[in-house]
């Protein structure tokens, strides 16, 4: 068994989504936050975390917005939009029946 976990195909956006729930980050803390919660399981890399901010944005799953951070240098912060709190949802949901049926495969 491996130490860390890969994701999987289709599952990034399902937990970059997840992650920016709680309330705003740039993109760096959102790897930060992925990496913390997962037990340092999930590492995103930035070729692929960026490209999905990119991707979520465009579908106006996610707003964007360069603020200035404590160190004076300028930070694109990402924040869920009501649109990306509803893929949430549907997103988890598809999940949870996911689970259960590999969870019926595995048991059987």
């Amino acid at each position: 068994m491996s130490d860390r976990a890969d994701v999987l195909q289709g599952t990034l956006d399902l937990i970059v989504l997840q992650t920016l729930a709680p309330g705003p980050l740039h993109g760096y803390a959102v790897a930060q936050r992925i990496n913390q919660t997962s037990r340092a399981l999930i590492q995103i890399p930035q070729g692929s975390l960026y490209p999905a901010l990119h991707r979520l944005e465009n579908r106006g799953w996610i707003d964007a917005e360069w603020v200035a951070s404590d160190t004076g240098r300028r930070a694109k912060v990402y924040r869920l939009t009501r649109a990306g709190r509803s893929q949430l949802e549907r997103e988890i949901a598809d999940w949870r029946k996911l689970c259960q049926a590999i969870g019926w495969v595995l048991q059987s």
